[in-house]
């Protein structure tokens, strides 16, 4: 068994899937249209476009609300992404101005930082060490 979806809320496909692409550098595998507005809108890391799919899921779901609300009043991460180097990502990603909520810390065996997607989410950036 293994992982292949995963999902995560956004409040606007198109500027998340900007930003998920353009700003975080994944690569766009699935973009179908599913009635209305929505889109079945996946996005993999180009280091392995057969792996684990994100799924830029729209947020209009009336449980969706109140969940991403007491995870952002909490500072929780709605996923973590694995980096080779989380200090030079956050250098990376703050010269093209991307919010942190969290700089780099070690946290035991891992360096953790925390970023705002700009979608509703907070994203954790993991480096085991």
């Amino acid at each position: 068994m293994r992982i292949y979806l995963t999902s995560v809320f956004v409040d606007d496909q198109e500027k998340a899937h900007r930003f998920y692409t353009d700003v975080l550098g994944f690569v766009t595998k699935h973009d179908v249209p599913v009635g209305g507005t929505d889109r079945w809108l996946t996005v993999v890391s180009p280091e392995n476009p057969d792996g684990t799919e994100l799924l830029l899921e729209p947020s209009g779901h009336p449980a969706v609300r109140p969940y991403r609300e007491a995870l952002l009043a909490d500072g929780i991460p709605a996923i973590a992404f694995a980096v080779d180097d989380v200090r030079a990502e956050y250098e990376r990603l703050r010269a093209l101005g991307v919010r942190f909520t969290q700089e780099p810390v070690e946290m035991g065996p891992e360096v953790t930082a925390v970023l705002d997607d700009t979608c509703g989410n907070l994203i954790q950036l993991a480096q085991s060490v």
